[in-house]
């Protein structure tokens, strides 16, 4: 125990036990105030149907894409495995790993903690040490009693010691940890919502990619068959056995289809490109091989409607933004109360640095301060107005994001249902599509129908296939939406408790980048 704390100890042996002891029951009965509204999660949107609507449960007599039985099956951990495609895996995991939009939500979220330890250091006293020397000397021309003084010369050694606590008597100090602990908690659903639309725009760039992979192969083949039928017609016209008109129409369609299977590069290049960026990667060192693939989305266990809120985490955020608008009110009402301090000043002073430390050389004071304003003009009660209608804005906030979480599940489900439809019956337009060209052949070698009619049958099959290859596309960008939908494979048992969130983090955890 050093010398200030016994001379402040010194002072204090006077108080009996009773008095001591009644203090500190009354400090710890008003630490142990709360102003503010207590806060209530409000009751999610209520589901009384058993399925989703666009469920396959609804349509078994059609037939088309069908989600996983049981339905109160859940997706879990890596969503996009259900795929069971290997490379999509891989490309997944480097993006998990080095996505910058992620890295910036984590880094973010870990901001926010920082926050809450910014928060609950109010919570303990301040100390200042503050070691000062300083030397003056006073003005020979100052006069007492008409005679002229000397000037003098002093030098002064301090070494004081300040400390200064304020009580949270009424959880001002609390609902500010609060807050911000609410605060770090949105910032990790964010980050989780930040996952999701990262993987899932990736999912959607990587089918496209082999959706215009297929597209080339679509085109390549119709080029090949359109030179065919130019060198036929040119051979015939060569021949004298053929009209110019045939060889015009056909080199023409030829020229159509090559433009055609230029373009398909364009895209595909820009997919590319996209994920690169996904995978922080510069796009120039970047490429994905050439693999023409048609894809069929699998079954997907959609889970059951009343478990959807738990599912999603961009309802979490809107969840917990709402206790954070809360906790805000409670800082609001805080401000009507009185603000007390507790201070004391202690520590040594000298003329001289050999007497600094000695015990006539010690100096303290100690004694509470409060302070309340009495007028404002309003201001305190305004700002309590402010946060009582964004606690509103923010409630609805909350249910628009719910009844958007079931609408996106419905379109989704819906969109993957009927595009699995009309894939089987764009595949019978295809093949009649085959068929009408194959007669069409027929018909021309023999001289019943002109080579322009075969350019009909050409151009009504290959518009037949690309819209095929459109709808494949489609139904699998419907297949990832409705994964994201439904959460990927998140729930609200991951969301950190706002203890989690207090935890201390290492010191390496923030270390400036390279």
């Amino acid at each position: 125990m050093n010398r200030r704390t016994s001379a402040i100890m010194m002072g204090k042996r006077n108080r009996t036990p009773a008095a001591a002891g009644g203090a500190l029951a009354l400090l710890a009965g008003l630490t142990g105030c709360m102003v503010g509204p207590k806060y209530h999660a409000p009751a999610p949107p209520q589901v009384t149907a058993a399925n989703y609507k666009e469920s396959t449960v609804n349509f078994q007599d059609q037939p088309g894409w069908k989600v996983a039985s049981p339905q109160d099956a859940m997706l879990r951990g890596n969503w996009w495995e259900v795929f069971q495609e290997p490379e999509l895996n891989a490309l997944e995991e480097q993006l998990n790993i080095n996505n910058q939009s992620i890295k910036e939500s984590f880094a973010q979220y870990m901001e926010a903690r920082a926050l809450i330890a910014e928060a609950r250091s109010q919570y303990w006293p301040t100390i200042t040490l503050g070691p000062s020397w300083s030397r003056s000397r006073t003005s020979s021309n100052q006069r007492v009693s008409s005679s002229a003084t000397t000037g003098n010369t002093t030098s002064l050694w301090t070494v004081p010691l300040d400390v200064s606590w304020t009580p949270d008597f009424w959880g001002k100090i609390r609902n500010e940890v609060r807050e911000a602990q609410y605060a770090a908690q949105v910032s990790a659903a964010d980050l989780e919502v930040e996952k999701l639309t990262e993987q899932a725009s990736l999912a959607e760039y990587y089918f496209e990619i082999r959706g215009q992979d297929e597209l080339q192969v679509i085109l390549n083949q119709t080029v090949d068959a359109d030179q065919k039928a130019l060198d036929a017609n040119q051979g015939a016209y060569d021949a004298g056995t053929g009209d110019y008109i045939s060889v015009v129409e056909a080199r023409a369609t030829l020229k159509a289809a090559q433009s055609s299977a230029t373009n398909v590069g364009l895209l595909r290049a820009q997919y590319e490109h996209a994920i690169a960026v996904l995978l922080g990667k510069v796009a120039t060192d970047f490429s994905i091989p050439v693999k023409p693939m048609i894809y069929t989305p699998p079954p997907i266990p959609t889970g059951v409607p009343s478990q959807l809120v738990e599912r999603r985490p961009d309802v979490a955020a809107a969840e917990r933004t709402l206790a954070e608008a809360n906790a805000t009110i409670g800082i609001g009402y805080g401000a009507f109360f009185p603000q007390v301090t507790i201070s004391a000043d202690g520590g040594y002073e000298s003329a001289t640095l050999k007497h600094l430390f000695d015990w006539p050389s010690r100096i303290w004071s100690i004694g509470p301060s409060a302070s309340q304003v009495i007028f404002d003009g309003g201001l305190y009660r305004a700002e309590l107005h402010q946060y009582e209608a964004a606690y509103n804005a923010d409630l609805a906030s909350y249910r628009q994001t719910s009844l958007t979480a079931f609408q996106q599940v419905e379109d989704a489900l819906a969109g993957t249902r009927i595009y699995s439809q009309q894939i089987l019956q764009q595949q019978d337009a295809v093949k009649a599509s085959q068929d009408f060209l194959n007669l069409e052949m027929q018909r021309y070698n023999t001289g019943v129908d002109p080579y322009v009619d075969v350019v009909t049958a050409q151009t009504t099959l290959l518009g037949d296939q690309q819209a095929l290859n459109s709808l494949q596309v489609s139904e699998m960008m419907s297949a990832v939406e409705l994964v994201q939908a439904l959460g990927g494979g998140w729930d609200l048992s991951q969301l950190p408790t706002p203890s989690q969130v207090s935890a201390k983090v290492p010191g390496s955890a923030y270390a400036l980048q390279k």
